[in-house]
């Protein structure tokens, strides 16, 4: 059996670095992207905005934000063949501030919407069974519910926001944090925390996630959108490590050299920290942006240095957001390459 199915993991995953021009302008990603997470890379107070898809490419939400949805006609103006387009952004410039380094992490999902009833509420579903990445768009119902995600294998993470809601965050679960009537917060710094109402004290399955009454998941009448990761050898891995508290720290196997992945802290407070091969595209890699916090991007930093590697990623830093001895952290990793291709060509460290 091959290693793995994904060759090319940049046909379903892809990040890309642009200059914005406060202008009009075509971003290539190399396919179609479902969702666009973009951040502007210079500069204090640029938001994090996630667009897709299933919601409308002038729809934002906010990872480092409880905000509702918002609309934005001339920031990302569409979704391409290869890529997007750029507005002139004119009013929060999120997207292509003049001069501002940007970066954007795109991802594959159906380039299509079907809808699903798999769960007692009807979704609408654009999903990958291949890279193993859905959006999920519902109506929240306020009750104990289950909502249908399209992906045919069980999610390892899911994060969830109440669109029509700015009073409650982004919900999320990841099998890093145990059973279901855990969760955890991507807009901010909070260790896991509990409570049966998010989940309802349920772990996804390969076929639905389950919501309990919270508004954050499932309040009623609210527009709700879940984008659910399942994990694919040789292109994604979900997992948690332990930190050693050195700097010749913890090494994380994921079977591929990886192109995005974003670390957290749970059993205290930190930060999502945010690290792709390009920023700066070489190691020691000391460059990183934070999903819950507007910050510009840091460089050069030690402390919380990492290593991109053939199999997966080492820690060099002791930032506690890293690499507390004893700390625990769970992480989410993409591909760049595989560490043995479907035909046994191995991937060498850069």
């Amino acid at each position: 059996m091959a290693y793995t199915t994904i060759d090319k993991p940049t046909d379903y995953f892809n990040t890309v670095i642009y200059t914005g021009t406060g202008a009009t302008q075509s971003i290539t990603v190399g396919f179609q992207p479902d969702l666009v997470w973009g951040k502007s890379r210079s500069g204090s107070g640029y938001h994090h905005n996630l667009v897709d898809s299933v919601r409308g490419n002038t729809k934002y939400l906010e990872s480092d934000r409880t905000n509702a949805e918002n609309t934005l006609t001339d920031a990302v103006t569409s979704f391409t063949s290869d890529g997007f387009t750029l507005g002139a952004d004119a009013g929060d410039r999120e997207f292509n501030e003049n001069n501002n380094s940007m970066v954007a992490w795109n991802w594959l999902a159906g380039n299509g919407t079907a809808s699903n009833s798999n769960g007692s509420i009807t979704s609408t579903v654009s999903a990958n069974t291949t890279s193993g990445f859905s959006i999920v768009s519902y109506t929240g119902t306020g009750s104990n519910a289950t909502v249908g995600h399209g992906l045919g294998s069980t999610p390892k993470m899911v994060i969830c926001k109440n669109r029509s809601s700015g009073s409650v965050g982004w919900s999320s679960w990841h099998t890093g944090i145990g059973d279901g009537n855990n969760y955890i917060l991507l807009n901010t710094t909070q260790s896991t925390l509990t409570a049966s109402n998010i989940w309802n004290s349920t772990i996804p399955t390969s076929s639905v996630i389950s919501v309990g009454s919270h508004p954050s998941t499932n309040e009623s009448g609210s527009n709700m959108i879940a984008y659910c990761f399942a994990e694919k050898k040789g292109y994604s891995k979900f997992g948690s490590y332990t930190g050693n508290g050195n700097a010749d720290g913890t090494f994380v196997y994921t079977g591929f050299s990886p192109s995005f992945y974003m670390i957290k802290r749970t059993d205290t407070t930190g930060a999502w920290i945010i690290k792709d091969n390009l920023r700066p595209g070489y190691n020691v890699n000391g460059s990183y942006l934070v999903a819950n916090d507007s910050i510009a991007e840091a460089t050069g930093s030690g402390n919380l240095a990492t290593d991109e590697l053939s199999n997966g990623f080492k820690i060099r830093g002791t930032s506690s957001a890293l690499n507390t001895s004893g700390g625990t952290y769970i992480y989410y990793a993409v591909a760049e390459s595989p560490f043995t291709t479907s035909t046994g060509i191995p991937t060498t460290a850069r």
